[in-house]
């Protein structure tokens, strides 16, 4: 995740601003809110400032998903070589279901806000989605998750990483 949030840091940020760059980082899935704020002390935004920018770029996808992944899902099932992606998606998804299908609440803010590959607010929500969690339930499961996610990356980003950086 590291070299890709690099990657991402360097090429776009010679052609948009600092904030802008670790905004859309942390829309991207995989990267996310995580992502973002790796970027952030790499580019040295200060960390007041981009907290809320990486948390509101990594919110923003999270409706989007719970409401609408199960239709697009089933739309694109149909369509000729898209359909075993959706089934690889929808299968690596529900691989990491467990702990949300017997825990669901605290399972699905534990899986969102423990920052380890694979996890995150889209495949906690996605997860969410296929599973029929209840939408409320799920919001509120996921900004606790990104909430946390954001209070232990800070300390990685910020903390350990800018003792090393400096």
């Amino acid at each position: 995740m590291e070299s890709l949030a690099v990657w991402f840091t360097n090429t776009l940020g010679a052609y948009i601003s600092k904030e802008l760059v670790i905004f859309i980082i942390s829309m991207i899935p995989i990267l996310e809110l995580r992502g973002g704020l790796l970027a952030a002390s790499l580019l040295q935004v200060p960390i007041e400032a981009a907290v809320p920018i990486c948390i509101v770029g990594n919110v923003i996808p999270v409706p989007l998903i719970l409401l609408f992944v199960r239709r697009v899902f089933r739309l694109l099932r149909n369509v000729k070589g898209i359909g075993r992606i959706i089934q690889k998606l929808e299968k690596r998804a529900m691989s990491k279901s467990e702990n949300i299908k017997r825990y669901e609440f605290w399972g699905l803010v534990l899986f969102v806000g423990v920052p380890l590959p694979g996890t995150g607010a889209w495949t906690g929500s996605l997860i969410a989605a296929l599973l029929e969690v209840d939408f409320k339930k799920s919001i509120l499961a996921v900004l606790l998750g990104i909430i946390m996610a954001t209070v232990i990356m800070s300390v990685v980003s910020y903390g350990l990483l800018g003792a090393v950086i400096s």
